[in-house]
């Protein structure tokens, strides 16, 4: 049990770490937000989410969805248009005071509506937690197999929390204000790159 749980732990981590949209999304709202419970819904939403498609694939479920054509290439189009969105409106975002930053911050509908979206229009994100988390899952069974899932929940909850505290810290510099803009354009590069990528790969 003790082997699945770990197992499980390393990988989930392992594939989380990366700096992509999602993880960019949650650590800006907590540094933008005036207070850290402001950026709970981006947090809870997005660990949400992956308990959704952790628990999918792990069931398989998310394997019979992706093999239907049509459905992967509207989840392509939509994850394509949705991040050069997100690229632009995170580009253009300049406070430059601690009101332009809350000014700038999303309310709790934004924050959920755009996790949702940078969550599950994500067809690569998708496969890597099928083709990851899903085919090694098949080494378990019985509660093994629920350890194992549930070792790889804990790591997106305890990471998108530790995420939103440590932009919170960042946000509540008082000299964070350049950093915050230079995260900004950092970041509208990070998603622009992400949608171009899922173009060259479809």
């Amino acid at each position: 049990m003790l082997a699945s749980f770990v197992h499980g732990f390393l990988l989930a981590l392992g594939l989380i770490l990366p700096l992509g949209v999602q993880n960019v999304f949650v650590f800006n709202q907590g540094a933008l937000q005036p207070k850290l419970r402001n950026a709970l819904p981006v947090v809870i939403t997005a660990a949400l989410c992956d308990t959704l498609l952790l628990t999918l694939a792990i069931l398989g479920v998310s394997v019979l969805i992706l093999s239907v054509p049509l459905i992967k290439s509207i989840l392509l189009v939509a994850g394509v248009l949705f991040l050069l969105y997100m690229g632009y409106v995170t580009w253009r975002s300049q406070p430059s005071d601690r009101q332009g930053r809350e000014a700038e911050s999303y309310s709790a509908r934004k924050q959920i509506t755009y996790a949702l979206s940078v969550s599950l229009l994500n067809p690569h994100a998708l496969m890597d937690t099928v083709g990851v988390i899903g085919t090694s899952s098949l080494s378990y069974s019985g509660t093994e197999k629920w350890i194992f899932a549930l070792s790889c929940i804990l790591v997106s909850w305890v990471w998108f929390f530790a995420l939103a505290l440590a932009g919170r810290f960042i946000g509540s510099l008082s000299s964070s204000d350049r950093f915050i803009r230079y995260l900004n354009k950092i970041s509208a590069c990070i998603i622009w790159a992400s949608a171009v990528l899922m173009i060259y790969l479809w």
